[in-house]
């Protein structure tokens, strides 16, 4: 099925599917009733200093993407929480939305998660 991205201040809809929020921190201001989220994988989320570099800035991002993936695949406690996460994609027979709550919807983890669990699929 396929994977989608939204970001946590938006609506939640039936086109979700499985809301699966994939930030370290709770989104702020926003409760759980509003953010209604199925899964929190919280050890996906990019590291606090890797997350401080980038600092949502634009040109960063190409760079980002790598690091960001050198952490998913080197670091024991991201291996296992983006095993957990595909699982989870693998199992359900429905719509999969990954939840962030970055301003920038260009330039977020969840775009390269989203990447990296679609090839998953093919």
């Amino acid at each position: 099925m396929p994977v989608n991205i939204k970001r946590a201040y938006e609506e939640k809809s039936e086109q979700d599917g499985l809301r699966i929020l994939v930030d370290r921190l709770w989104p702020r201001g926003r409760s759980k009733e509003e953010l209604a989220v199925d899964h929190w994988i919280k050890q996906v989320a990019p590291s606090p200093g890797l997350r401080k570099w980038f600092n949502h800035e634009p040109d960063k991002f190409g760079e980002f993407k790598e690091k960001y993936k050198d952490e998913l695949h080197n670091d024991e406690d991201k291996q296992s929480a983006l095993k957990e996460l595909k699982e989870i994609v693998e199992k359900e027979h429905k719509e999969v939305s990954l939840i962030y709550g970055a301003k920038d919807k260009s330039h977020n983890h969840a775009i390269v998660l989203k990447e990296i669990l679609d090839r998953q699929q093919v």
